[in-house]
């Protein structure tokens, strides 16, 4: 089987162009208060030379609809990824793809499309419990976040089999700052883990 992968948090150009190299599907770009939060001029900027089969994910939380479409106006993402409740204040063209993020212990999952299922903060490393991410992978494509690392993802590919998976911070040298061979080697876990699904 083949997973998906996403990076989130993207902050230079470097890296971006490290993730794509790596093969990753999706990069993700955070406009919202965190150590990896930058402006729609920031992330158009970085991204200016991704290819069109990489997807270029806007991650929010909460947004007001005047920073959605302040983010869409400036960056126009392929997908805006934010909380699942949130989309029923936001005017997203059909244009954008749209992966809500449902977290464990939260709202049940609703999504039949894409969607992200991850523990209550973003971007901190926290694991959900897997074997519950397992029966809740059967229905829609998940992309699970939250914890996921060079060391852990065949495992939780195999236990999960989920669409996708997601991270951040186990890909960064120090807080924000992504690593290019910790990007590699991610990736070449996923892809092992793939042959082996």
């Amino acid at each position: 089987m083949s997973v998906v992968v996403k990076i989130c948090g993207f902050r230079d150009a470097e890296q971006v162009y490290a993730a794509v190299a790596a093969g990753v599907d999706a990069v993700g770009f955070v406009f919202t208060e965190s150590i990896r939060q930058i402006t729609p001029e920031q992330a158009i900027a970085i991204s200016a030379n991704v290819p069109a089969h990489v997807k270029r994910v806007a991650v929010m939380r909460h947004p007001s609809d005047d920073l959605w479409q302040d983010v869409l106006a400036n960056f126009a993402p392929d997908v805006l990824q934010t909380d699942a409740e949130d989309f029923s204040a936001l005017v997203v063209p059909d244009s954008v793809e749209t992966w809500p993020v449902f977290r464990e212990g939260g709202a049940p999952v609703t999504a039949t499309g894409y969607y992200v299922y991850e523990g209550a903060k973003s971007g901190h490393g926290e694991t959900v419990d897997w074997s519950r991410a397992a029966a809740i992978a059967k229905s829609g494509n998940m992309i699970l976040a939250g914890g996921l690392a060079a060391g852990n993802v065949a495992e939780a590919i195999e236990t999960v089999q989920p669409f996708g998976v997601d991270l951040s911070s186990a890909v960064e040298s120090s807080p924000g700052q992504k690593d290019s061979q910790l990007i590699r080697e991610f990736l070449s876990a996923v892809r092992a883990a793939e042959k082996r699904s």
